[in-house]
């Protein structure tokens, strides 16, 4: 495994029985320039947010690269009044990736999965490391993760 987490992430997929196809690209600046390099539309890059639902409870929440969370209609599926975005030093700790690289896959602890109901078709999540992506089946990749999929973006 390589000190930059995108091993795990891989092995990860694997070990789930995932087709990806593996990218690595350069440094980017937007979420638009990764996309590009990745061969796909904005839309299909799937940012994966870590939330705080509470003390030591977390959530992965996939949402479509031109989308952002509603926090009112995720507060509502979850049925909790408060969520927040932890720290990035707390994301690192709680999944073993540093943000801008966070995926579900190989995380040090498999939180649920809750998936926009727009993430469809061939996606491209984070590979664990800085210009890595993991291109991937949306639906297999949310039924491997049993991932719950809601209206929780706008």
């Amino acid at each position: 495994m390589g000190s930059d987490g995108s091993e795990r992430a891989i092995s990860a997929a694997e070990a789930l029985d995932l087709a990806v196809t593996v990218t690595r690209h350069g440094p980017v600046r937007s979420l638009e320039e990764a996309a590009a390099a990745r061969g796909i539309e904005p839309r299909q890059l799937v940012k994966t947010m870590v939330v705080r639902v509470s003390d030591g409870d977390y959530r992965f929440v996939l949402v479509p690269g031109d989308r952002e969370i509603s926090w009112p209609k995720l507060r509502g599926l979850l049925g909790v009044n408060r969520l927040s975005m932890p720290p990035a030093d707390v994301a690192l700790e709680v999944t073993g990736y540093e943000r801008g690289t966070i995926t579900p896959l190989g995380s040090s602890t498999a939180w649920p999965v809750i998936a926009d109901r727009l993430v469809a078709g061939t996606i491209s999540i984070g590979g664990g490391a800085h210009g890595v992506g993991l291109t991937v089946g949306a639906e297999a990749l949310l039924e491997a993760l049993g991932a719950t999929v809601a209206d929780v973006t706008e």
